[in-house]
Parts: C-alpha cells; structure tokens; sequence
C-alpha cells in the first residue's frame, strides 16, 4: 500500500480530524494519490448532522468504490458512530471504523497488513520498514510508530487551506431537541492548554498566517459539561485565558473563532478580544430561531432577550463587527408569527451573514417524532425568503466599509485574486501594480459592493 486519498464532510472539527488522518497516514510512509494515479487506500469522513449530510456520504463512498475498485475504502467519521439505518453500503473492499478513538491502531493496522502478506492483524507483522520523515516526525520504522500509536497526531499543517483549523475541544451532552451531535461526540473533553499553544505555533511555523479556533462547543472549553448550570458559578473564562496565550505567538496575524452560543460571550471574552488585536472582530453567534417558543422547543440554553443583550455588548465594544448566525427554518410547530419574529430579529441585529438551514428529522431525536411537521413547501418558502434577505443584511452591512482599507488573506490566485477580510467577506482585488500571491497578507481600499462580496484596489 502506497497511496491514498481523503474525503471529509461536514464541519471544522471534521475538516481538521480529516488533517489528522492525512498527516498519520503520512507517517505510516503512504503518499497522497495525484490523478490519473489510483489511490490504494481511500478514507471517507463522514457527516450525520441533517439527511443530506448522510446521504453526500454515501455518494462518496460509492463514488470511491466505482472510481478506484481495487482500493481498501475506511470508512470513518460521526456516521458509523450511531445506528440509524442510513449507512447502506455494500461491504466490498470497506472498512468500517465505529469507534472514533481507535481510528488511528485501526489504520496502523490495515496499513501495515497490506504492506505485507500473509499478515495477522497483530501489529508485530509490520515490516520493518524506514519511513522517510516528513513534517519534521522522525520515525524509523513502522514497528515504531504501530506500538506506540494510540490517537491521531497533532497538525503540523492544514494543506490545501491558507486559513487552518485547531481543534481545542470535542463534544457535546446538551442534547438539543434537534440535534444527533451528543450521539456522535458524547465525550466532553478539551485540549490542555500547553498542548493548544504548541500546535497553533507550528502551524505558524509551517505558513499559515490565520488559525481559526474551533471544537464542538467552543465556550465550553475546559469543562466537562456544556450545560451551564453544571459549571462552577455557572461561568467559564477558560476560553478567554486560552485566547490570551495564543494571541502572543510570534507572526501569528490573525485568530478567529468558530461558533459561539450567546452564553459564550461574556465581558472576559470581549476584553481578550478588545486587548489582542490579531483576534478578528468577527463572532459567529448561533441563533436558530428568533421566536422564544421555538427556543424552548428547541432545547436551547437561552431566549431572545438574552440573544439581543449580547448583540449589543458586542457591538459597544468592538468597532464594527462581523456577527454571523445559523438559523433552522421549519422546526416543528414553528408557525408563521414565530418565523417572522426571526425574520425581524435578523433586521435588528444586521447579520453580516446568515447560514440557513431547513430542519432535518434525525433519527432518534425527540424533534424527529413530533407530529407537528411543517409543511415543505412553506419550509422552502421561508428558506428562500431568509436567504434573500442574508444576501441583503450582508450587502448593507459591508457598504459602511466602502472608501476604507481591510487587510485581506488572500486565498485564490488562480483567475481572479481574492480573499477574506478581517470581518470575513470576501474581497476580488482589482487595480493592483504587482499581483498578490496566495496567503499573502495585503491592504486594499474598498471600491465596490457587490452581490458576493467586495472589490478592493491593492495598495501593494
């Protein structure tokens, strides 16, 4: 076995164990396939979290099956984690790995006994094989990774992204109403900190430039609960400490943060923000619905009125800020008056961007067997209506910034040069005397609004 290739689904924390699997398998001495090369080994990263998530994961599994016939097919990932009947794949060629945390002896394994046979499943029967190092691991022998190895390694890089992910925490036991995640990751659990601060300077090391801070339940860090009220004085400045320490690693320029709930956002955490001035002012706060009831059907750790405090102490504490939000249209029982108490929600606050959702029954979850179903044809009615009005949110907010200079992370030199800002839209830069290059870090004046984004003129 010499070759392999890698699909991930579904969110950061996916996106970054999917990095974990590529470096192990690094490791182990295999290489990633580059077409028209067929992988010997093909890893499928799999995704629960809504129906069409389980159902792109098949559709990648088969694709492999169809694409590279001769090749092991790992199957990995939150959809083998639970039994809920939508992992119909014929078994040919596929390995399926059910537990998480023995995915890397699993792989240790499989790799060692396709590199020689007859084998045993015992990891003895690796051959002694030297790997040529990479990403700095100095590895002898394959015997000498296979009996220490007992989790994926941290990253050394995020290929592929000039942004990378670090993941600090994992799992979740709120059990939202909707949500399959606490069956998937019920684990609570957190990096130390030491480890968190060695991981985020060796990606900077390697060249990235922005490191997006993310875990399951980010404001959660460092319990071992994500409820609230099991936290001691029902508070939790482990994530703003942890902030703190990684904002003064050397060149690090940029620090962003995934999703944050509305309880996350205390005074701690916007004095981090206000005194480190590489964390982005951007905060992607989930919202879900903008009707109480909904909230409360929802299993939701907070209300409206708390929502909208938080809004405003964001805003009078940081200049400007990006606020971005998930929303569920169509969760049971959700009437017209609930959905336009979101739509008015959303006016209020601004989003600069709104990720919209309709609802997905997940098997198992009390919200899957209400018989209160809202029609489909009114959940996309509603959908539609909310994107339209992100679309319209995200240009009237960033039309402040016309005339002004952002800093952009530039991520596609391909075509057209463009990039992230610091408040997360995108800006096509246009009009520049020397053309900038991927992860190049560079200021441009804001000349235009449009449907997707910005158009910026390099001040290289």
């Amino acid at each position: 076995m010499r070759t392999f290739s890698i699909y991930t689904l579904g969110c950061k924390v996916n996106q970054y164990e999917g990095q974990q699997i590529r470096e192990f398998l690094e490791r182990l001495g295999l290489h990633a396939a580059e077409p028209p090369l067929k992988p010997d080994l093909v890893v499928v990263n799999t995704c629960c979290v809504t129906h069409t998530a389980s159902a792109k994961s098949r559709q990648y599994i088969r694709r492999a099956q169809k694409q590279s016939p001769e090749a092991l097919i790992v199957v990995c990932g939150c959809l083998p984690t639970v039994h809920i009947g939508e992992l119909r794949i014929p078994a040919q060629n596929v390995q399926v790995v059910r537990d998480r945390s023995g995915l890397a002896v699993r792989l240790s394994h499989l790799v060692c006994d396709k590199a020689a046979a007859p084998v045993s499943r015992n990891t003895q029967s690796c051959p002694n094989i030297p790997i040529k190092a990479k990403n700095g691991f100095k590895i002898k022998h394959k015997n000498e990774l296979d009996d220490n190895v007992t989790e994926l390694p941290p990253l050394t890089s995020f290929k592929g992204q000039t942004r990378a992910f670090l993941k600090i925490q994992d799992g979740c036991d709120g059990y939202c109403s909707y949500c399959i995640v606490p069956r998937t990751r019920p684990f609570v659990h957190s990096k130390p900190t030491d480890a968190v601060l060695r991981e985020a300077q060796t990606l900077v090391e390697s060249g990235h430039k922005e490191i997006v801070i993310t875990g399951v339940f980010l404001g959660a860090y460092g319990q071992e609960s994500v409820r609230r009220r099991n936290w001691p004085d029902q508070r939790n400045d482990g994530l703003a400490d942890l902030l703190d320490k990684v904002a003064q690693i050397p060149d690090l320029a940029r620090i962003r943060l995934s999703s944050l709930e509305p309880g996350d956002v205390t005074p701690r955490l916007l004095e981090a923000l206000c005194a480190n001035r590489n964390i982005m002012p951007h905060l992607h706060l989930s919202l879900q619905s903008g009707s109480d009831a909904v909230l409360k059907k929802m299993g939701r750790q907070y209300g409206i009125d708390e929502f909208r405090q938080k809004v405003e102490l964001i805003k009078s504490r940081l200049d400007r800020p990006a606020i971005t939000t998930d929303i569920i249209v169509g969760f049971p029982g959700e009437t017209d008056a609930d959905f336009e108490r979101t739509v008015a929600l959303a006016g209020d606050v601004g989003f600069a961007r709104m990720h919209v959702f309709t609802f997905s029954p997940r098997p198992g979850t009390p919200a899957a067997r209400s018989s209160n179903m809202v029609d489909s044809k009114i959940i996309r009615a509603r959908a539609h209506l909310l994107h339209d009005l992100g679309a319209e949110l995200g240009r009237e907010y960033r039309r402040q910034f016309l005339g002004e200079t952002a800093e952009i992370l530039i991520e596609n030199d391909n075509g057209r040069v463009c990039g992230w800002s610091e408040r997360y839209f995108r800006v096509n830069i246009e009009k520049s005397a020397k053309k900038p290059r991927k992860n190049d870090l560079v200021r441009a004046r804001l000349i235009d609004n449009c449907e997707s984004g910005m158009i910026g003129a390099s001040e290289v």
